[in-house]
């Protein structure tokens, strides 16, 4: 068995050819759109875009239309490259932001070129798809400002701390809510709202996106800890080696169990330390956070689900489910 070339696992034959040649048509469109009036500029909006990328949120557009009678219509093209070109964009600003040398495999546009170009490229991107937003009417404009806002503000919550009287746990959930579910949200509503989808299943959609958006994000939060080198191909603790909250981790630290004193002990100070390191990673695979992590990460599975009860079954719904299971199962 051939692996299927889409980001979302799609076991109809019939309908993964058709997602297949839709997506390389927004592929040919990304690829105009990106073209800048000078080549300079085109060169440092296709440098990310051209890197590669499974375009899952293109992709989510076009399965989310198959749930409405005109699927191939074109506003729905239109919708893909708006999702893309938005969350590239941020690409651009996230790397600037942590400083990242490296993207998919290529130079980052602030390590190419530097800091100020890759800030206005990423400007440059998300003109492009506002552009492009304005041709698909008010609603859709609303629909991007307002996913928009929800992606910055949670990009920018993620460099403050919260606040004595708030819970950290949920200042978090807000934060991959904004940076990830929001426009992972839209690509879905997108999708059913420009194929001619039912209301009901426009908004079953959206809901489905934004939970499974946000859960993906945390099933890599438990894989940063549980995940072995030599089997996932990344670093296992990154992200508690730079200080990072996620979701095991502040569970972690809500404990009041005197024998996790060592663990809290650690996790309060940056682990520069490759011996600590090493010890707060062994300490958190064995805490009981990880499964109260896993256990939320399936919780969240199962309620998007359960949106999807709008949808008549058939392989659109299949999928969807799959992509579900897909998520839950990376985090167990």
């Amino acid at each position: 068995m051939t692996e299927s070339p889409l980001a979302l696992p799609v076991v109809d034959a019939e309908l993964e050819h058709r997602l297949v040649g839709r997506l390389a048509r927004i592929e040919e469109l990304l690829a105009v759109h990106c073209q800048g009036r000078t080549p300079y500029v085109t060169r440092a909006a296709t440098h990310l875009m051209m890197a590669g990328g499974k375009r899952f949120r293109p992709l989510l557009v076009l399965l989310a239309a198959e749930a409405g009678p005109h699927p191939e219509a074109e506003e729905v093209e239109t919708a893909a490259c708006v999702v893309e070109l938005t969350h590239v964009a941020s690409l651009y600003h996230d790397d600037v932001m942590d400083e990242a040398a490296l993207r998919r495999g290529a130079d980052t546009a602030n390590a190419r070129w530097d800091n100020h170009v890759a800030i206005l490229t990423g400007d440059f991107l998300f003109g492009r798809s506002s552009e492009l937003t304005a041709d698909l009417g008010p609603d859709a404009v609303r629909i991007q400002a307002t996913t928009f806002t929800r992606l910055v503000e949670g990009q920018i919550l993620e460099t403050v701390k919260p606040g004595p009287d708030e819970d950290p746990l949920a200042h978090y959930l807000e934060v991959v809510a904004g940076k990830t579910g929001s426009l992972i949200a839209t690509s879905a509503r997108y999708g059913a709202m420009f194929s001619g989808a039912h209301p009901d299943v426009v908004e079953a959609l959206r809901a489905y996106g934004e939970i499974v958006g946000s859960a993906f994000q945390l099933s890599d939060d438990i894989l940063d800890i549980a995940s072995e080198s030599v089997t996932s191909g990344k670093t296992p603790g990154t992200d508690l080696r730079e200080g990072v909250p996620t979701l095991p981790v502040l569970m972690a630290q809500a404990s009041t169990d005197p024998a996790d004193a060592r663990l809290l002990e650690l996790l309060a100070r940056p682990l520069t330390d490759d011996a600590e390191h090493a010890e707060a990673l062994a300490l958190l695979r064995r805490h009981p956070a990880m499964d109260e992590a896993k256990a939320y990460v399936l919780g969240q599975a199962t309620e998007a689900k359960k949106r999807l009860e709008a949808l008549e079954p058939g392989p659109v719904r299949t999928a969807l489910e799959s992509f579900v299971d897909v998520v839950a199962n990376r985090s167990s």
